[in-house]
């Protein structure tokens, strides 16, 4: 399959409101990720991936014309685009990947990169393939640490808009008894489940193609790492459900200033702020649904 990547190079202020406007129409997702001074000293590009086909000349002139609109309320940059294979974004994704040390015991270990873990060590191994959730963006590093302190022993924990599967990788690594983790991206489902076959705990992570509608039940710890503005849809549609009493819900992908109506909406379901964790200009909400 070739794909036709878009990047835009953004101050972090507006990286998210790209980032909604390419989410439109790039089926695999938006990544935003640092340029070369880092998340607090320079720009950031946000990326997506269109699909080469009958309908990329017009999903190509709707990203242009929504950006140029975008850009009347703050001027930002005209995209630019590259044609790519899946081959092409592999080795892209190769070349900027190296073993990760995060938290007490976690360590992210790229699946061709050998390394010899100490005893205490949780790794986690990770081919990303066309998913996201490399472990360098900060919300999925703040994510990755809150497990590490949050998971309680034997839990059951729930990734929804698990990417790569990183996230239920690790609470699996972590104790939980059982993990479900879910994507409405059977790409990034087919490759969460490789990397959960890799890791060797298929029998406590399921993987599941759907959204917040599909998961009928509750669970003890809810991870989202999504964008704000979803975060407020999901709880509009019910996300509260499915974190237990007494259970916790991680929500991060929220940057700095925009964590207030994310908290306001949770409390207005009886899931109240616990704890709030910040990462460059990103947040990460520790919340506790009340028994």
């Amino acid at each position: 399959m070739a794909w036709l990547q878009v990047s835009v190079t953004v101050e972090n202020e507006i990286a998210e409101a790209v980032a909604e406007v390419l989410s439109r129409y790039a089926e695999r997702g938006v990544a935003i990720e640092a340029g070369p001074e880092g998340w607090n000293a320079g720009p950031v590009v946000v990326s997506a991936y269109l699909p080469q086909d009958d309908q990329l000349p017009t999903n190509k002139r709707r990203v242009e014309e929504a950006l140029w609109h975008l850009g009347q309320i703050q001027p930002i940059p005209a995209p630019t685009f590259r044609p790519v294979t899946e081959a092409d974004w592999a080795e892209l994704w190769k070349a900027r990947l190296e073993v990760m040390h995060l938290g007490r015991r976690i360590v992210i270990r790229p699946s061709w990169l050998d390394y010899a873990p100490q005893p205490d060590d949780v790794v986690i191994q990770l081919d990303p393939g066309m998913a996201f959730g490399t472990g360098l963006h900060p919300t999925t590093q703040m994510c990755l640490v809150a497990l590490e302190d949050l998971v309680p022993g034997r839990a059951e924990v729930l990734d929804l808009g698990t990417g790569s599967g990183i996230l239920a990788i690790a609470a699996a690594k972590l104790g939980s008894r059982r993990v479900l983790a879910v994507d409405n991206d059977p790409v990034a489902v087919r490759v969460a489940r490789e990397n959960v076959a890799e890791n060797g705990v298929g029998e406590t992570v399921e993987t599941m193609v759907g959204s917040l509608a599909d998961v009928s039940r509750s669970y003890d710890l809810v991870v989202v790492n999504i964008l704000a503005r979803v975060i407020v849809e999901m709880v509009q549609e019910g996300l509260a459900r499915c974190v237990r009493p007494g259970g916790r819900l991680v929500t991060t992908g929220i940057l700095a200033g925009q964590e207030t109506e994310v908290i306001t909406a949770l409390e207005r379901e009886g899931v109240p702020l616990m704890e709030t964790r910040r990462m460059d200009d990103w947040v990460c909400l520790v919340m506790e649904r009340q028994g």
